[in-house]
C-alpha cells in the first residue's frame, strides 16, 4: 500500500510527459514535466527509464518516496492491448505499486473532459484517434496505428493530402487548387516543384510538414473547393469514429458527450466544426459535442481517483487545481 494512500497519475504523450502525485482527497502533492514517451523509437526500458526520472522529480516535489496505492499511466504508443500489457509489466517492475493501470493517452483527454467516465473522445493532433468509456468499465477503441489500421486524417495526414492535391494541380494531373500556390509560399518558394525538391532533399525538415495543415484550413476558408473537400472528409472521419464508438458502448441512441481534442480540433475551424455538427446530428442525434481544453494529466488523475473509488469531492478538488 502506498504511503498514506497516495496515487500517481501519468500523462505521457509523444512530445511531453506530465506526472502528478495525488492524495486520495484529490490534492496535488507534487508534479513534474518532461519529454515525450516514445517506446517505438528508444525501446520500452529506455522510455520507462526516462519516465522514472520525471516520476522521481514529482516525488521530490511532494517530499515523498515513489511508493503509491495505485498508478494510472496514460501512455502514447499504447495502441494495442498487448502493448498496454507490456508497458504495465515494465511499470510494475519499478515497484511503485502493485496496482497499476495503463491506458492509451487518449483516455486521459477523454476523462479530462467528462464529469463521469461516460462518453467518447476524438483526438486529432498529429494523428487521429478515438476512445470511449462507460462507468462499468467498458471501453471502445481503435488500433490507431495509421493507414494499416484504416486511419485517415490527423494534422500530418492532412498535410500529406494537401501536398498530393497541390502537386497534381501544378503538373496537370489534378484539378486546379490554390493549394498549389499557398503551400510553397508558406516556405518562401514559388512552385510545388521547388517545395517537392526541398522536402525530398531535406532542405525543409520532415517535421515541418505539419505547418501546412493551418494553410490548408486557410485556403479552405477562402473558398477553394479542393481544400474544402479535405476539410469535409476530416469531419466525416471524426463522425464515423464517434458513431462507431458510441454504438459499441450502446450509447448511440442515448444522450452522451462526444469530446473533441487535439490541436486540429481545438483550433475550432468553423467549416470543420459546422460539418461535424451537421453529420453527427444525423448519425447520433442525441450526442452532444464539447471541446477538451483541460490538461490531459487531469484526466489521468481522475482515472486514478476512479480506481480507488474516491469521493466526488476529490474529483472536484483536482479539477479546481487544474482550473477545469
Amino acid at each position: 500500500m502506498g504511503l498514506n494512500g497516495t496515487l500517481l497519475a501519468v500523462d505521457a504523450g509523444n512530445s511531453k510527459t506530465d506526472v502528478a502525485v495525488l492524495a486520495a482527497d484529490g490534492t496535488v502533492l507534487g508534479a513534474a514535466r518532461g519529454g515525450g514517451f516514445q517506446p517505438p523509437l528508444v525501446g520500452v526500458e529506455a522510455a520507462v527509464d526516462a519516465l522514472a526520472e520525471i516520476v522521481g522529480r514529482a516525488c521530490a516535489d511532494a517530499g515523498l518516496p515513489p511508493v503509491f496505492a495505485h498508478v494510472t499511466a496514460c501512455l502514447a504508443n499504447a495502441d494495442l492491448p498487448v502493448e498496454e500489457d507490456g508497458l504495465r509489466a515494465a511499470l510494475v517492475a519499478r515497484a511503485w505499486s502493485r496496482s497499476v493501470r495503463v491506458h492509451n493517452d487518449t483516455f486521459a483527454i477523454l476523462r479530462a473532459g467528462l464529469d463521469e467516465p461516460r462518453g467518447v473522445a476524438v483526438v486529432c493532433g498529429a494523428g487521429i484517434n478515438c476512445v470511449g468509456m462507460t462507468p462499468d468499465g467498458r471501453t471502445a477503441r481503435f488500433p490507431a496505428i495509421g493507414k494499416i489500421s484504416g486511419d485517415w486524417g490527423g494534422g500530418s495526414g492532412m498535410a500529406e493530402e494537401a501536398l498530393w492535391f497541390a502537386a497534381r494541380a501544378e503538373d496537370g494531373r489534378g484539378e486546379p487548387t490554390e493549394l498549389a500556390r499557398a503551400l510553397p509560399a508558406h516556405f518562401g518558394l514559388k512552385t510545388m516543384y521547388a517545395l517537392i525538391e526541398a522536402l525530398h532533399l531535406g532542405r525543409i525538415p520532415f517535421e515541418r510538414r505539419h505547418e501546412l495543415t493551418p494553410v490548408l484550413f486557410r485556403v479552405s476558408a477562402e473558398g477553394d473547393p479542393v481544400a474544402l473537400a479535405l476539410v469535409h472528409r476530416l469531419a466525416e472521419e471524426v463522425v464515423a469514429l464517434s458513431a462507431v464508438a458510441l454504438g459499441r458502448l450502446g450509447l448511440l441512441d442515448e444522450e452522451a458527450p462526444v469530446m473533441l481534442g487535439g490541436s486540429v480540433l481545438a483550433a475550432r475551424h468553423p467549416q470543420l466544426e459546422a460539418r461535424i455538427v451537421e453529420l453527427l446530428g444525423v448519425r447520433a442525434p442525441k450526442a452532444s459535442i464539447d471541446f477538451v481544453t483541460a490538461p490531459p494529466v487531469l484526466g489521468a488523475g481522475l482515472l486514478a481517483l476512479d480506481e480507488v473509488a474516491a469521493v466526488p469531492e476529490a474529483a472536484a478538488r483536482l479539477r479546481e487545481h487544474y482550473g477545469a
